[in-house]
């Protein structure tokens, strides 16, 4: 999410039918003079993406006069839940932002519910722009597995998880940022010391579970995250890397670097504690970036890695999908090009989001050049790792499940463990693995 669990707090931005004169394909059995293009994005207006689509709407109406645009709002979970029905009704749109992994797009794709783009990709160059890294969600194979097949998707933005810190509480304290594990441990054992719980987390929904896959990339490799993720050999969830993960997730519980009470805590919740200055440190993904510099007047922040880690939860973001029932395919063309066009892209980086295709000269502010260097150089060492409810379909409820009872003490890492596996297992005997 993981950028799409973010968006889960957010309500669906816009559903915006847009009447176009004309059309910016030059096939018209693909829609080029279709009448309407029906566009679908989950973006709120003050994000780095929905400022960015919002242009990308602005310069898509000059390159197709006549263009009106209609505003239908929904809710991110709507299109969670329905999008199956949805893209298999004629009420589907033309284009829409979903969410990628095997579970969503890939399951869509091998639905035979969304379009496949690999010609307009190659044709418009998107595939030189995104890197092999952040092609691996934009393609799904016959069994509607990420990182090979075709194109049935294109992000055009990027996500990674991060350390964010507040730097007043740091110097309160006399800590620097740390560069290894150890000396991170040594930075929570001072809070706790000074009875400050050093973490703000959100058990309830993503973000637990996200420390939890980082501390279990802390002992992975690459061979690791194919294998998980991408199906490339079993995996033993008794192994040193899960068990790592989730024994050490409890002993921050028991240190009291992770409250309790954080069982119960959402998202949004757990973003807002942070703003308020109530913990030093949060774990989370780039696209709470923009909001916390817009929001956060009282005291200075920063971030770092997840120290001494050479993989972290990160991908690209969600994915523009064209659904196969779209009766104006090459107008969404059209529309996905521009949002990879350079004036988009370094919008994207100037509003505070990654965007995975601009020239970095073209940020201005030092913080947000820092933010998409900080993930061009994951991306480019073939640091991303996904995030860890992507195997298998329903496996967010059952990782959040899993980690909620990893806070309030109700499983042992043991049975979490079995806990995880065995859904994920049976996702694998589903597909003949």
């Amino acid at each position: 999410m993981f950028r799409t669990r973010a968006a889960a707090a957010i309500l669906l931005a816009t559903s915006l039918a847009l009447t176009a004169c004309g059309g910016g394909g030059d096939d018209a059995d693909e829609g080029a003079d279709a009448k309407t293009l029906t566009l679908w994005h989950y973006e709120g207006p003050n994000s780095a993406m929905g400022i960015a689509w919002n242009k990308s709407i602005e310069i898509f109406k000059k390159d197709h006069p006549g263009v009106e645009v209609k505003f239908e709002e929904k809710g991110f979970e709507q299109i969670q839940q329905n999008a199956q029905m949805i893209l298999n009704s004629d009420s589907a749109p033309d284009l829409m932002e979903y969410n990628k992994g095997n579970a969503t797009a890939g399951l869509l794709s091998k639905q035979g519910l969304l379009t496949d783009l690999s010609e307009q990709a190659t044709k418009r160059g998107w595939d030189t722009k995104l890197s092999p890294s952040l092609q691996t969600t934009a393609k799904y194979d016959e069994d509607g597995i990420m990182g090979s097949g075709k194109f049935y998707g294109v992000p055009n933005y990027g996500e990674y998880v991060m350390v964010y810190y507040n730097k007043a509480l740091f110097d309160k304290y006399k800590l620097a940022v740390p560069t290894t594990f150890e000396e991170f441990t040594k930075v929570m054992d001072t809070f706790v010391q000074n009875k400050v719980t050093p973490l703000a987390v959100g058990g309830a929904e993503y973000p637990a579970q996200q420390i939890f896959y980082e501390l279990a990339l802390s002992k992975s490799d690459r061979a690791f995250v194919d294998d998980y993720q991408l199906y490339k050999n079993k995996v033993d969830f008794k192994g040193p890397q899960l068990t790592y993960g989730a024994q050490t997730f409890a002993d921050w519980v028991s240190k009291g670097y992770i409250s309790k009470d954080s069982a119960g805590i959402k998202a949004e919740d757990m973003g807002v504690s942070f703003t308020q200055g109530k913990f030093p440190i949060l774990f989370s993904g780039s696209w709470w970036y923009g909001r916390f510099a817009e929001e956060i007047k009282d005291f200075e922040w920063g971030t770092f890695l997840f120290p001494g880690n050479n993989l972290h939860p990160g991908s690209s973001g969600n994915l523009w999908v064209v659904p196969e029932k779209s009766k104006a395919k090459a107008l969404a063309y059209d529309f996905i090009d521009i949002t990879m066009s350079p004036e988009i892209q370094a919008l994207l980086g100037n509003s505070g989001g990654v965007p995975v295709a601009a020239d970095v000269s073209q940020i201005t502010d030092p913080k947000n050049k820092e933010l998409v260097e900080t993930f061009n150089k994951i991306s480019g060492s073939d640091g991303l790792a996904f995030y860890p409810d992507w195997p298998a379909p329903g496996y967010y409820d059952v990782l959040v499940a899993g980690v909620q009872g990893l806070i309030n003490g109700s499983k042992t890492p043991d049975a979490f463990l079995d806990e995880i596996a065995k859904p994920y297992n049976e996702n694998l005997a589903d597909l003949g693995k």
